[in-house]
Order: C-alpha cells, then structure tokens, then sequence
C-alpha cells in the first residue's frame, strides 16, 4: 500500500497568486507608445487634441497612470491616476482648458483636448503611459497655425500710370507672406500692403501692385505660410485696354520741352563764357599797361643812375651796385615771406658732408653739388646726403638749384640730427624729416598722414628753403616764379636740424646756392662807412683786394662781363655767390640794374 501525500490548499492559492502577477507582467511588459508622425496643427482660439496610443493595442482604462507634460515631467498638461484626474500637477496656464478623451481607451488609445489655443501652445509635448514599474513615452508636436483663404485677384483701375491689381486674403496666422510674379516667375514689387487681425487672432492681407508695362500682363498672387511651408496663389490675366495708353502729342511735347532746356542752358552758358573771357582780357591789359609803366619808370631810373656813374670812382661804384643788389633781394624776399621785414632771416653757409652720403652719390670738389653714379638704374633703396652744419636756433634760409629734373625722383629739406637713413624708409614729421619733393606723379609734401600734392604753376629750378627755428615754422618757395609750395607750422621739432637732400631716381642733380646779403640795419651803416672811405681815399683803394661779405665778393676789374655777357665794360665789378652759380635773386637784380 503506497503513501499519497495531498497538497495543502493553502501552497494552491501561493502559487496561483504569484502565475496571475507573472502573467501580468508578461502581459505589460511588451507594450510600446506611440504619438502621430506630423505635428498636430491648431488655429488660434480653437480646440488642439493630442492624441496617443499604445501596441499591442490593449484597454488603457485601468493603466496606472497617463500623463502629458512638455519639455520636463514636472511640467504637466494633464495628469490621470488611479482612474481620476490630477488637478494639483497641472500646470496653471492649462487649468480648465484641457480634458482627457476615453471614447477609445478600449482600443489602446487616449488624448487630451487642449480650447482657445493659444501662441504659447505651440512647441513639443511627451505623452507617458505608466503600468507597474513600467513605462513609456512618445514625442508630439503642436503647431499653432492657420492657412487661410485662396487669394482673391480683381483690376481695382488706372492709377499712377498704370493699372492697379489689389490681392485679397483672410484666415491666415500667423502673418503670411504675399508676393507678385510675372509669368516667368520672377518677383514684382507691391506698391502697398495692408494687415487686419479678427478677435480670434487670425489676419486678413490686402496686397496692390501697379503694372506699368503693358507687356506683363500674366501675374500670380501667392500667399505663403512660414510655420507650415505651405502657399496657396491665385493667376490672373489683364487684357491690354486696362493699361493707359500714352498720347503721342505728350511724347512730343516733352521732346520739345527738353530741347528747348538744353537750348536755354546753352545760351546761358554762351553768354556767360563771353562775359568771362571778356574781363579776363580787361585784367591782361590793365596788367599789361601796368607792366609797361613800371618798365618805363625802371628805364627812367637807371638812365638817371647811369649819369651819375661817371662821378663815381671804381670802388665807390661797387659798393652802389652791392647796396641795389641787397636792397632788391630783400624787397623779392619780402615777396616770398611775409614776415622778412619783422624777421630777418640770415644765409645758412654750408656744404654737403661726404660721410653722410650714400655711397652710390657722387659730391663735387667744392661740396656744394650732388649727383647719382648711375642714373640708368632705380632702386628701393633711398640715396641721400646731409649738409655740414645744423641749425638749433634763430632764423635762416638757402636755396637749392635743380637740373635734369624731368623724369626724376627727388626730395629735399631738413631732417632732425641722428635720424634713421638705412634702408628703406618713408620721409615724415614724425620720424624727423619735414620735405618736399618730385615723383613720377607730380610734386609733394611728405607729412604724417602719407603726402599732400603741391600746386605748381611753375616747375620749380630752384627751392628755397627757410627755416624759422624759435617759431617751429618750415616753408619751402618756388624760386622759378616766387610762389609758395608749402609750410610745416609750429612743427614739433628739437636738438639740431641738417639739411636734407635725396635723389632716388633719373639725372637730377642738386646744387646748394647760399647768397648771403647783409641785414637791413647792416646794410644802412654799412653803406654810411662805405660812402664816407669813398669821400676819404677813393684813389687809395685802386689795386686793394676786394672785401668779402658774407655770400658776396665784389671784384672790382677794368674790364668784366657787361650785363649782357657779350663782352667787358670797363671800370665795373662783378658780384659772385660762393658756389659759383649766380642766384635767381641776383639774376633779377641784374634785370633790373641793367635793362
């Protein structure tokens, strides 16, 4: 007889228990939660419904809990739990707008209706099922947009020269856009534009274009959404007798009106030019004429002043001419510089310093000339030379004669002493140098901001240089024609300044020219000395060698050049600067001595 051992009933409940908890969680834990692909699309002030579901499709009625919230949890559109809804997790900006729809929870499916949407409702939404220690999301989108009517085209009439078409739209949001096209599809300007927006938000457009050219007559109005990408558009022909058309008699019209401008214009313009030609020609004569009576007024002089060179010894001949001489060079200097007869400026005496010239430079015996060794070649590098002596104070001024300039490169000037000269550099106040000078493009002064063009009448054979050095004043002087080229005023400067002189390119070459003549209040006791000796011995000075001033010797010969160098007069002398070339000064003085 075999033992039959009977299973209590309560290790049959234990384990039916525990089968039913197993098969609900099999059961629960394959499902998965899905939202809809496009983004749900609601217009302002209507109802939005954001639906989900669940696959397999199972009833969600009894699912733990369905919740919908934005970007994070805590944010909650809707929460529903334990079969009721949660007021207290919801966000406030959704109370009482928001409700849950069951009429499919049979079916796996659940979504909350969202009324009177509104612009801050649009963006990203999680749906989230919960059952157990289970759960799932998916990812909606909502849209809050509208697209409205079909556009609606008419002919409103003429207008401005053309035909206006007014385009017509409502029911859109947010605002469209509204464009014109012609037939080739190329975008038309809208003459105006207006907007209106109902209670619930929504726009209504009114879009004018004016077409002038009769020769687009086919035109699309399209209206395009910007949140959808959508557009909805509307053609229309206009028939050609809608367009104006032009009166030949007003094309004529404007033709002859504007050649009877251009007609007025031009007789303007004639009589205006006769007009300026005409005083200009008055000016010429009066010049003329005034010109005509100086020079007689000068013959006049200098016939007066030949007769009483015949009671004048020798030396005291000289020293008449010597006193004319200054005397005329001060009153050209008075027309160069303004301020000669309050400040007198002296000659600087120099020479050029052949250790400062660069070694492609070639300086005369005497050291007053500068030229280049070879002239055929132009380089970067910068050929320059300084002069012997510097200036730290008073007021002083030279002349530098200029050959073979056409074509050429030059600068010339002062710089501060110890300047950078290596290489290549670029001439400037800041960096010491304060110049002038010529390039393939026409003359310049070299300043801070790069250089200023000269206005040149003349081109200059010789540049004057003065230098003003309490006043920290630098002007330069054409001395072909006696006409200004430019200043540095109150430049910045100290220590001592040399004379610059730079030849880059082409056969110029310079010469420094310094005439000295003494001051007005030298010149007046030296002229009292000189005519009392006279007075005194004029027969003791015949044989004695010639005084010297400070740029001027007086030889006194019996036979020199005459005034116009075809032979010599006897018993007269000769006035010569110390580099042997005469200066425009005493060429005018000559000029003027000896008509």
């Amino acid at each position: 007889m075999g033992i039959y051992c009977k299973p209590s009933v309560l290790f049959q409940d234990s384990y039916l228990l525990v089968l039913t908890q197993l098969l609900c969680w099999v059961t629960t834990k394959g499902f998965r939660v899905f939202g809809p692909s496009d983004p749900v699309v609601a217009a302002p002030g209507r109802e939005a419904i954001l639906p989900c579901s669940v696959s397999p499709a199972m009833s969600v009625e009894n699912m733990e809990e369905l919740r919908w919230f934005r970007t994070r949890f805590s944010q909650a559109v809707f929460v529903y739990r334990d079969q009721e809804e949660q007021k207290e997790e919801q966000m406030i900006e959704y109370s009482w707008r928001t409700s849950l729809v069951k009429d499919k929870f049979h079916e796996g499916k659940a979504a909350v209706r969202i009324q009177n949407v509104q612009e801050s409702d649009s963006g990203i939404y999680v749906c989230h099922f919960k059952q157990g220690h289970f759960h799932e999301e998916a990812i909606l989108e909502l849209k809050v947009a509208a697209m409205g009517s079909v556009p609606e085209v008419y002919i409103k009439g003429p207008e401005d020269g053309g035909v206006c078409v007014v385009c017509m739209t409502s029911g859109w949001y947010p605002e469209p856009q509204v464009h014109w096209r012609d037939s080739r599809g190329e975008i038309l300007p809208a003459s105006s534009e207006t907007l209106h927006e109902d209670a619930e938000g929504l726009i209504t457009t009114e879009t004018s274009l004016v077409l002038r050219d009769s020769s687009v007559r086919n035109v699309t109005c399209s209206t395009f959404n910007p949140v959808l990408g959508q557009e909805k558009a509307m053609a229309m022909v206009i028939p050609e007798p809608f367009f104006p058309q032009a009166s030949p008699w007003k094309t004529a019209f404007l033709v002859i009106l504007t050649m009877m401008g251009l007609l007025v214009l031009g007789t303007i313009s004639l009589f205006g030019w006769e007009r300026f030609v005409r005083l200009k020609l008055q000016k010429e004569q009066i010049h003329i004429h005034c010109e005509k009576d100086e020079l007689q007024t000068e013959k006049e002089d200098a016939l007066r002043t030949a007769r009483r060179f015949h009671k004048l010894s020798e030396w005291g001949y000289c020293e008449w001419v010597l006193t004319r001489v200054c005397s005329f060079t001060a009153w050209r200097k008075a027309q160069l510089y303004a301020d000669w007869r309050k400040e007198h400026f002296q000659t600087w005496t120099f020479t050029l310093d052949p250790a400062s010239a660069h070694p492609t430079l070639v300086i005369s015996q005497d050291r007053m000339r500068v030229t280049r060794k070879d002239t055929t070649v132009c380089l970067d590098d910068l050929f320059s030379v300084l002069g012997t002596k510097g200036i730290s104070s008073g007021r002083y001024y030279w002349e530098v004669k200029l050959e073979n300039r056409e074509g050429s490169k030059w600068i010339l000037g002062v710089c501060r002493e110890g300047v950078e000269r290596k290489g290549f550099y670029f001439e400037s106040p800041e960096k010491g140098f304060w110049t002038v000078g010529q390039s393939s493009s026409g003359y310049w002064a070299y300043v801070d901001s790069g250089r200023d063009s000269l206005s040149i009448r003349q081109a200059p054979e010789s540049v004057g240089v003065f230098v003003d050095y309490d006043k920290r004043n630098i002007s330069f002087y054409n001395m072909s024609d006696m006409s200004h080229l430019f200043s540095f005023h109150e430049a910045s400067f100290s220590g001592t300044l040399l004379p610059y002189f730079q030849l880059k390119c082409g056969n110029v070459s310079m010469t420094v020219n310094s005439m000295a003549c003494v001051s007005e209040g030298q010149e007046g006791e030296e002229g009292r000395k000189g005519r009392k000796r006279s007075r005194k011995g004029r027969k003791r000075r015949k044989g004695r060698r010639p005084k010297k001033g400070k740029g001027l010797a007086l030889l006194p010969l019996k036979e020199s050049l005459s005034p116009t160098g075809e032979g010599l007069v006897p018993g007269s002398c000769v006035v010569v600067s110390p580099s042997g070339e005469e200066s425009p000064f005493l060429q005018d003085a000559r000029d003027t001595l000896f008509p």
